[in-house]
């Protein structure tokens, strides 16, 4: 298959984009880092971040090569289907090995780059609070784009490349494959590292002796600071790398699929492809990306040019912009994908640009519903601080069902966007909604990664005792972060279950390709046992790895609650201020616990499909992914928004109201943030990723899952 010019305009926008990511470094690098004090705190944060990063990428190294080896010796998902075309001419599967290890360092540079500069900017940006608002929110929010922008880059790059050079969409699995065990990795580590330095500086810093946000002589504030970097910078950026290349090759190998087939179906009309709607349908998904990096480059200049009193609302701003942009551009780049195509292949590309745009509108519902229910002055957040007032237990009720409830604005924006895009689109356009809900990420990614950089330099500025009044601008940054966070989450929660349902039904075509009749859709059927026994193992694995990451968090916060006890109680120097914290010790626990408690969960991410796959069979195994995407939903919004509005509401008293800080009711909302931490920043966001490296695994390993009695599996009832 010929591959269509028009893929260029998704690699120029890659190189662009990397190229400005490298500049906006550069401007932050010349910023001012402020005094002495602010340098020496700065520098204990990225010390600490540059070890956990070092340390965890030897071990992603030895996994990385462990698994690569694996891939060369898989059989192909495609070898002997029509559209498998073999470059090499062995039986070794170099192709999707290879693009395994460029999805691999792919992802891991671009977790790298942000976090370098995050722990950069965040000095610079608490010295920019001493000239302005707008100084300081300039200096976090391009430290910030750096990720964004890499991100994306990174991702148009590899898949625009890979694909010129081998023309089968196939091969671009093993990019996202990579891409996705990474994030897990990146996510889960960062999550645990994170939560567990933030729970053991509440719970004693502030629980037991009534010490301040940040404050210094915490022992655990360091490595607090140092989780924000590597979790929600590097490990979040991984996540939305991992669902952005996930959904742009669901998309493209459902288009390769119908290429085959001769046919894109839908309910409206089944189209009949030529020769030319083949090529130009495949990299549709790649080129609409490209359109969407674009409008997040304008976006950015304008968030920027927004960038004043109000940073909260010049971030929703750059994305309103953004979104209108996206729109824009690609309606235009449309008009130019259907010359020289028949008439019902043009009508099908226009309703394809409906679908993607459908899908981007439905994750900003999904982003701003969990501002709403995250929010310090909306009702969820204030009601849940009201509890506090009736003591701790009361607190978590409250945030739990909260929680709960904010699962079913989310599932109804999924539903409105899944029945439109298949009306109009049939399979295809449910893959397209996944693509035009990412089709941004460079901004969203860029918000995000705001808000651990004003998270630091909210600290550096107490730290570097610059005052009260530079700590509150710095606190008005911050809180601008946190509501850019909530929306981030919303947006990665709802793009992984779109992008996993596209996987999917990838998933179902490519096993008939290979051997046909070995997922037929009466094959789904719940009253069969074998699929019945996928769906509930596939409900049970989301559960299983939340609580799995959760309890890292509290093994390893009980172990930092007792260093952090230990140096109060053997050096009350540390206490009055005449001696430092001994910081590294709680960087240590932190470091060596997250990456020991992460191995679990990541084998069972990729073990746990293959194990149904061979037992149970393909079917199964499809059920297996169904019962996944759904409770996943229900667990990653519940904690996601739970824990934020946890967060929000413990902050919103210790603004001053109920009695603010010290009082029994204080306490109580640090109970409830205390439980939150791990839900927002550990469990919730990571089954995003868990999902779309199931999905993947399946897709990789189908091959070999098919050797198993033609797919069947061994034990069939």
């Amino acid at each position: 298959m010929d591959v269509p010019i028009i893929l260029i305009v998704a690699l120029i926008a890659g190189i662009i984009s990397i190229g400005m990511a490298l500049y906006f470094a550069k401007l932050v690098m010349k910023e001012d880092p402020g005094n002495e004090r602010m340098v020496e705190v700065s520098g204990y944060i990225e010390a600490g971040a540059k070890r956990f990063i070092s340390v965890q990428y030897k071990m992603l190294g030895i996994f990385v090569v462990g698994l690569s080896i694996a891939l060369l010796f898989l059989p192909s998902p495609l070898k002997g289907s029509a559209t498998y075309d073999r470059i090499f001419p062995d039986a070794l599967n170099w192709e999707q090995m290879i693009a395994y290890l460029i999805g691999s360092v792919g992802s891991m540079f671009a977790g790298w780059l942000g976090m370098f500069v995050g722990v950069k900017a965040n000095t610079r940006a608490a010295q920019g609070c001493t000239i302005s608002t707008k100084k300081g929110f300039d200096v976090a929010f391009f430290g910030g784009a750096v990720m964004g922008l890499a991100v994306v880059g990174v991702a148009l790059i590899g898949v625009s490349i890979l694909y010129w050079v081998i023309p089968d969409p196939t091969i671009i699995l093993g990019f996202s494959f990579g891409a996705s065990s990474i994030a897990l990795f990146m996510k889960c580590g960062g999550g645990i590292y994170t939560k567990t330095a933030d729970v053991g500086a509440d719970l004693v810093g502030k629980a037991e002796y009534n010490l301040p946000e940040d404050d210094p002589r915490n022992p655990a504030t360091i490595a607090d600071n140092v989780g924000d970097n590597v979790g929600d910078i590097a490990g979040m950026g991984s996540d939305l790398f991992d669902s952005y290349v996930a959904s742009i090759v669901a998309a493209m190998m459902l288009a390769a699929s119908f290429a085959v087939l001769g046919v894109i179906e839908s309910p409206l009309v089944d189209v009949t492809l030529s020769d030319a709607g083949k090529a130009i349908f495949v990299v549709t998904p790649v080129v609409f990306c490209g359109v969407g990096l674009i409008s997040s480059l304008i976006g950015i200049y304008l968030i920027k040019w927004k960038g004043s009193e109000e940073p909260g609302k010049a971030l929703n701003t750059g994305t309103y912009f953004a979104t209108l942009i996206y729109f824009g551009l690609s309606a235009l780049i449309t008009f130019f994908l259907t010359i020289g195509l028949e008439n019902e292949e043009i009508g099908l590309l226009w309703r394809i640009w409906g679908v993607s745009a459908i899908g981007l509108l439905s994750g900003i519902v999904i982003g701003f519903t969990s501002d709403y229910f995250t929010r310090a002055d909306r009702k969820p957040t204030r009601n849940m601080a009201y509890a506090a007032q009736e003591g701790h237990a009361v607190v978590i009720l409250s945030g739990f069902s909260y929680g709960l409830i904010s699962v079913v604005p989310p599932a109804i924006g999924i539903i409105i966007a899944i029945t439109f895009a298949y009306l109009l689109a049939g399979v295809f356009g449910v893959a397209l909604a996944a693509v035009g809900m990412l089709a941004i990420v460079g901004t969203i990614v860029s918000n995000d990664a705001y808000g651990p950089i004003v998270d630091n330099s909210r600290a550096i500025a107490e730290q570097g005792d610059l005052g009260e009044d530079i700590i509150r601008i710095a606190d008005k940054l911050d809180s601008a972060g946190n509501t850019a966070k909530a929306i981030t989450k919303g947006f990665a929660i709802g793009a992984a279950n779109l992008t996993v349902l596209a996987l999917l039904f990838s998933f179902a075509i490519e096993a008939n390709e290979i051997e046909p009749g070995s997922l037929l859709p009466e094959d789904m059927n719940l009253l069969s046992p074998n699929v019945l026994i996928g769906a509930f193992i596939g409900v049970v694995i989301p559960a299983l790895f939340s609580a799995l990451l959760i309890l890292a968090v509290q093994r390893n916060a009980a172990i930092m609650v007792k260093e952090i006890r230990r140096q109060f109680e053997s050096n009350p120097k540390i206490l009055s201020g005449e001696e430092a914290a001994d910081f590294g010790k709680t960087i240590d626990i932190a470091t060596k616990g997250a990456l020991k408690e992460l191995i679990l969960p990541s084998i069972i991410s990729i073990a746990t499909p293959i194990i149904v796959g061979i037992l149970f069979g393909v079917a199964s195994l499809g059920a297996f992914l169904a019962g996944a995407i759904l409770s996943g939903f229900v667990f990653a919004v519940m904690m996601s928004n739970a824990g934020g509005a946890w967060d929000n509401a413990k902050k919103w008293i210790e603004d001053g109201n109920l009695g603010g800080k010290g009082t029994e009711i204080h306490k109580a909302s640090i109970t409830g943030d205390t439980v939150g931490d791990p839900f927002k920043d550990t469990a919730g966001p990571s089954i995003n990723t868990l999902l779309v490296v199931m999905s993947l695994t399946a897709s990789i390993f189908l091959g070999f899952l098919l050797l198993f009695n033609g797919g069947a599996g061994l034990i069939r009832f």
